[in-house]
Order: C-alpha cells, then sequence, then structure tokens
C-alpha cells in the first residue's frame, strides 16, 4: 500500500473536516517513520494550498497544472489519490490560513523563516507565476502565507524577488544591501548557494522532483550575484 492510500484510509471521505483528519494521519500512521512523514507533509502542503491558491485569482489553468507536476511528480498509478486530496482540500470548509497555521506545525525544524517552510513558499510561487504573472490576489495569498510560516519581510521579499522574470533587485534575491562591500555579498551568495545545495533538500525530507525548484533557486541566485558583480566592476 503506498503512503497516499495510507493516508486516505485514515482520512475518509468527508470533506468538511480534511484538514483536521489530514494532519491527524500524518501524525500518526507516520509517526515511527520520520523520513516518509517528512516527505507527506511536505507534499500535503504542496497539494493542500496549491488548491487553495487555485481559488485566489479564480483560474486554474493548465500551465499551472503542468507548474504542480513539474515540482510534484508521483506515480500515475496514484493520480486518483492525489486528486481525491487535491479535491478534498479544495472542497474543506477550513481556509487557506488554517491550512498554512496547522501544516505548520508538522515541521520539526519549524522557527522564523524555516527552510522547510521557504520551499514550499518556493513551490507556491513556481506554480503562481506558471501562466506568465503573478497576480495581484495570488501575491496577497502569498504574502499571508509568509506571515502564517513566520517569514520576516526582508525574508519574504527575497524569496519573491527570485520568482520575478524581469527587473527583479539582484540585492533583494541575495538579501543584501547595495551599502555593503562586495566580500561581503560574496560571503552572503557562497552562503546561500550552500544553503540551497540539493543535498540540503534531500536532508530537509524534500522530495526529489522539487530540484526543479532548487536549479530555479540557484539560477536566480547565480543571475543577482553575476549582475551585481558586474555592476561593481564597472563603477
Amino acid at each position: 500500500m503506498s503512503f497516499w492510500e495510507k493516508l486516505l484510509n485514515a482520512i475518509g471521505n468527508t470533506a468538511g473536516n480534511a484538514l483536521s483528519a489530514v494532519v491527524e494521519a500524518i501524525r500518526t500512521v507516520f509517526e515511527g517513520d520520520p523520513e516518509t512523514r517528512r516527505k507527506v507533509a511536505f507534499s500535503v502542503a504542496i497539494i493542500a494550498l496549491s488548491a487553495k491558491m487555485a481559488k485566489a485569482d479564480g483560474i486554474v489553468s493548465e500551465k499551472e497544472v503542468e507548474a504542480f507536476r513539474e515540482i510534484f511528480e508521483f506515480p500515475q498509478d496514484q493520480a486518483k489519490n492525489v486528486a481525491r486530496l487535491y479535491n478534498l482540500a479544495r472542497q474543506d470548509v477550513a481556509g487557506y490560513e488554517a491550512y498554512a497555521e496547522r501544516l505548520s506545525t508538522l515541521c520539526v525544524t519549524c522557527a522564523a523563516n524555516c527552510p522547510v517552510l521557504e520551499d514550499v513558499l518556493d513551490g507556491l510561487f513556481h506554480i503562481a507565476k506558471a501562466d506568465g504573472l503573478i497576480h495581484e490576489k495570488e501575491l496577497n495569498f502569498l504574502g499571508h502565507i509568509g506571515e502564517i510560516f513566520q517569514m520576516s519581510e526582508t525574508r519574504f521579499e527575497q524569496i519573491a524577488a527570485r520568482h520575478v522574470s524581469t527587473g527583479g533587485d539582484p540585492y533583494k534575491v541575495l538579501g543584501v544591501s547595495p551599502s555593503d562591500d562586495f566580500p561581503t555579498i560574496r560571503r552572503r551568495y557562497h552562503g546561500l548557494v550552500s544553503e540551497h545545495h540539493p543535498d540540503r533538500l534531500i536532508s530537509r525530507g524534500v522530495p526529489k522532483e522539487f530540484h526543479v525548484i532548487a536549479n530555479e533557486r540557484m539560477a536566480a541566485l547565480n543571475a543577482a550575484y553575476e549582475a551585481i558583480e558586474k555592476e561593481r566592476r564597472a563603477a
């Protein structure tokens, strides 16, 4: 039996209280398997909040569905189980705030600027921008999720800046100031590269499919560093 089947069997069929049932199932069904528990918790966070975000602009585009599959690949024989969980989340009476609050408690390392919750936000940004732009309602949704996840305003702006296709502020992407000297910026850049290395994501329980986001994140960090380096050389 797959972990999706175990989870859904523990939840039951009632959409109205799916949130409480999902969280309790993750806590109990996978209690003796912390690695699987981390993977399931992360995956459920992406599925549930993606379903809620789909309501933010009132439209679920094919490109958003494709973006979801890019960061969350699952065996074809589990497609119905994943779809069932997605639909339960979309129909649940609980709002996205409740989902974010409860799912954040599943992160054992949860604290201000928690890296696991940052991974979740990155995934949601990836889906939101799939149709070419991030709508204002989606950005408000993501901003509120960031607050619930206890992301500082600076950290959230840094995450958001990575997903701006053009005109992004390279200093915001790296979380540095234009007044910082270049050695300080270089140290910050190398620290971020180390922090977001794929091996670090694996240790946080992030599914291997999420490496699409990891590669996108690294590309944004590299581009920001190169832009600042070029600017400083020209000065």
